[in-house]
């Protein structure tokens, strides 16, 4: 079994690209750093970016690594789209931050971070958690766009966030099936990292090894500074109570937890585990559905190499982390758990936070767990990745002393999740 073929929406879109650009309906996609600055200033009509703390950097480096990369005509469209929104948000965040002095002085209550691998359950549990008005958690408009508007009126992020779901769920179906969400669905915080030019989210779209690289080596604390500000942006603009916790949520914080623990002291973690072939295989082909929108030349073996390094990466810097963490501030919750009996799993984790379960919240999590099963279409195996389950324990292994392997036969052909 290999990886489907590119879906054909994808072919009408890049024939239609090129004579929008030659017709003036939208601008040809450039990547030239000093013309996209050009360009959010006069999107933003505004000048200051804030001082550069290292993400310029970050931008440089990305840039030259999507030169290299195999892009088709949708993916440089979205590369420089995307690039140009953070730089426009980033004056536009500046300026609100200068015109209201209070929002960077907003408190932020100790977080609950839920931690895991890519399609280890940590969607699901965010999800669940975010039916507890408990907790305070960002949507997907509102990570894909952080920084509100900055005048009063209908805020155009709900429907940007739709139209673009809309859009790669036309462009290729499997991204509803790997990960269905819509606008106002809660979903992890990866648009505040991008506001540095950081993470996973960059990496998942393109062949870009050289930024991954990059991220795995530079420092990762301001971006997580930067992070903090936008959240209290969107605290602020909400106005939300500051003593409510965020409830985060991502892959890349396993990569980043010294940096993400220095900026939110006594957060709480939730590290969530799954079996590993299961994981590595979903994970990449997650990966695979988010790279053929953006190129006409996706070597899925390619993606198994780099997503097997990734994950054993994030295993041991995790590892080595949650050591020095008292049981107090680490609690850990399994896939297969989940799997088996969600109710009970849910209840040792509220156990351990020292929180009520009332009816009210369960009936709602009932509610979310009903619809939860959108993905069931999701196929995928570690062979159309190049993989064995061998050569999972072995990377596993290398980087990690501590790891075991599953004692289960999971994943050794093609499974559905």
């Amino acid at each position: 079994m290999n990886p489907p073929p590119r879906p054909a929406a994808l072919r009408v879109a890049e024939r239609l690209l090129p004579k929008l650009w030659s017709a003036g309906v939208l601008p040809p996609p450039d990547l030239d750093e000093n013309r996209l600055f050009r360009q959010a200033r006069r999107a933003a009509k505004l000048d200051d970016f804030g001082p550069d703390d290292g993400w310029r950097d970050n931008l440089s480096v990305l840039l030259g690594a999507l030169r290299d990369a195999p892009m088709n005509a949708i993916g440089r469209t979205i590369a420089h789209g995307s690039i140009l929104k953070v730089l426009t948000d980033r004056l536009r965040a500046e300026a609100l931050f200068a015109a209201h002095p209070d929002i960077r002085a907003r408190p932020l209550a100790p977080p609950l971070v839920i931690c895991g691998q890519m399609r280890s359950g940590t969607t699901r549990l965010q999800r669940l958690l975010a039916c507890d008005d408990r907790f305070a958690h960002l949507r997907l408009y509102e990570t894909l766009s952080p920084v509100p508007p900055l005048r009063a009126g209908r805020d155009p992020r709900i429907r940007w966030a739709g139209f673009g779901v809309r859009f790669l769920n036309w462009a290729n179906p499997g991204n509803a099936a790997a990960h269905p969400t819509g606008p106002m669905e809660p979903d992890e915080e990866t648009g505040l990292l991008e506001h540095s030019f950081w993470g996973a989210q960059i990496e998942a779209q393109r062949r870009i090894p050289a930024f991954a690289r990059h991220c795995e080596t530079a420092d990762a604390l301001p971006a997580y500074r930067r992070f903090a500000d936008l959240l209290r942006l969107s605290g602020w603009f909400r106005r939300d109570d500051p003593k409510l916790p965020w409830l985060l949520k991502s892959p890349q914080y396993l990569q980043d937890l010294p940096a993400l623990s220095e900026v939110f002291p006594s957060v709480r973690f939730i590290f969530v585990t799954r079996e590993a072939d299961a994981l590595v295989a979903s994970g990449c082909s997650l990966v695979w559905n988010q790279m053929v929108v953006q190129s006409d030349a996706v070597d899925a073996v390619w993606i198994g190499r780099e997503w097997l390094h990734k994950t054993a990466l994030r295993q041991a810097r995790a590892e080595g982390f949650r050591a020095t963490l008292p049981d107090a501030r680490a609690f850990a919750l399994d896939f297969a758990d989940m799997e088996q009996d969600w109710r009970e799993s849910i209840r040792r984790l509220y156990d351990w936070l020292d929180l009520p379960l009332g009816a009210g919240l369960t009936g709602r999590m009932d509610a979310y767990m009903a619809r939860e099963r959108r993905h069931i279409g999701h196929r995928y195996e570690l062979a159309d990745f190049g993989l064995t389950r061998e050569a999972v324990t072995s990377a596993l292994a290398a980087s990690s002393p501590a790891y075991r392997p599953s004692s289960t036969a999971a994943d050794a052909a093609a499974t559905v999740s």
